[in-house]
């Protein structure tokens, strides 16, 4: 990441002045980068975060490494049913009159509308990323708020021992 790419926060203060070089933050957002380029190398799509693929994997709220791997395998079964990536209604969830019986011309290559589980686990876990990325934006931004108001750690315990000094009450 470039200082550059960067934007202040509250103030002179950024992110890069609160982030340390060898923080977890830094890697997410890598790893975040990773799993682009993973999607881009193999030609599979990006999903935005309003595909009904997606709505249903936010709508499922997994907790575990193994509720992502179903929530996998439920969306390999709605493509394996002939339920399309699309094949929802207003809210994302499936549609029951499905006629998965129809006859339609295939063109040439791999069908997008049934992705690979790679592809759905690749969304998945960049969806996952960008939600800890945002809270971790967000408790950043409110660090730095904080830091301007009140300062650092130093500044602090000064102001603390000055009005111990002070005081009239100190004991020698």
């Amino acid at each position: 990441m470039k200082t550059a790419d960067l934007k202040p926060i509250a103030g002179s203060v950024t992110d890069e002045a609160l982030i340390p070089p060898h923080g977890g933050y830094r890697r997410l957002k890598s790893f975040r980068l990773d799993f682009e380029d993973f999607l881009r190398q193999r030609g599979m799509p990006l999903l935005e975060p309003e595909h009904p693929v997606m709505k249903r994997f936010k709508e499922r709220r997994c907790a575990s490494l193994s509720d992502v791997r179903a929530w996998v395998e439920e969306e390999r079964g709605r493509a394996r049913a002939g339920q399309t990536l699309t094949d929802t209604d207003e809210h994302g969830r499936a549609r029951t009159n499905v006629r998965a019986a129809e006859s339609v011309s295939v063109g040439e290559g791999p069908c997008m509308s049934v992705l690979p589980s790679s592809a759905l686990a690749a969304n998945a876990a960049l969806s996952l990323l960008n939600l800890c990325c945002c809270l971790l934006d967000r408790q950043l931004a409110a660090q730095a708020a904080v830091f301007e108001k009140e300062g650092g750690f130093t500044e602090r315990l000064h102001r603390v021992r000055s009005r111990a000094r002070a005081s009239p009450e100190r004991h020698r």
